[in-house]
């Protein structure tokens, strides 16, 4: 069973409707018993940094998500969901992330012609052997949604980066600890495969 964490931060119904594709069972909860109790477990998420720890907070899932996270039960994070395993970001100064990965969450550089929010499909960079893009090629185009992007600390973490004014750390691994800056369950059959390699870990 995947537990997919509802905390209001929108695109639940998406991530649930791409795993039910795959023939895997999600359940949308905040329940700390049931989060703990998955085989895995998805924070996805839309919004800003700031009001998504608050809401986090308030229903007491922080201590919950860094447990799960810190046990080596497979965690996804997906867009904001990936920024919040981060310490801080430019979004919400003075905001504390969960703090399970090393790296900075930053806007992204204005840019002429480029437009911010970024949205739209861009190509990836992905490292070889990465276990979330088991079977997708380098090149593989996904869909973005944001304004802020990861400077991860650790380059041996980035499992894959794209290009949009800077450089941007587009999904990361770290142990069981996956994330994706981008939205797999909107990515067509590449984001389907991404989600497809994180159930069957």
């Amino acid at each position: 069973m995947t537990a997919i964490i509802d905390y209001d931060a929108g695109n639940l119904r998406s991530v649930e409707k791409a795993l039910l594709a795959l023939g895997d069972k999600p359940v949308i909860t905040r329940d700390p018993e049931t989060i703990r109790r998955a085989d895995r477990v998805i924070l996805p998420g839309v919004g800003a940094f700031g009001d998504a720890m608050a809401r986090l907070r308030q229903y007491g899932l922080v201590e919950v998500i860094r447990q799960v996270a810190g046990s080596g039960k497979p965690f996804f994070g997906i867009c904001l969901g990936l920024q919040l395993l981060f310490e801080e970001s430019e979004e919400s100064p003075g905001v504390e992330g969960l703090g399970l990965l090393k790296g900075k969450i930053l806007r992204i550089p204005d840019c002429p012609g480029l437009k911010i929010p970024h949205m739209g499909w861009n190509s990836l960079a992905v490292r070889p052997g990465s276990r979330l893009f088991a079977g997708i090629g380098d090149g593989a185009y996904v869909y973005f949604v944001h304004s802020y992007y990861l400077k991860a600390e650790r380059e041996e973490e980035v499992a894959a980066s794209t290009e949009y004014s800077t450089r941007i750390h587009a999904a990361v691994e770290k142990g069981s600890l996956f994330a994706c800056q981008f939205h797999p369950e909107k990515s067509s059959d590449t984001g389907l495969q991404i989600l497809k390699n994180f159930i069957s870990l």
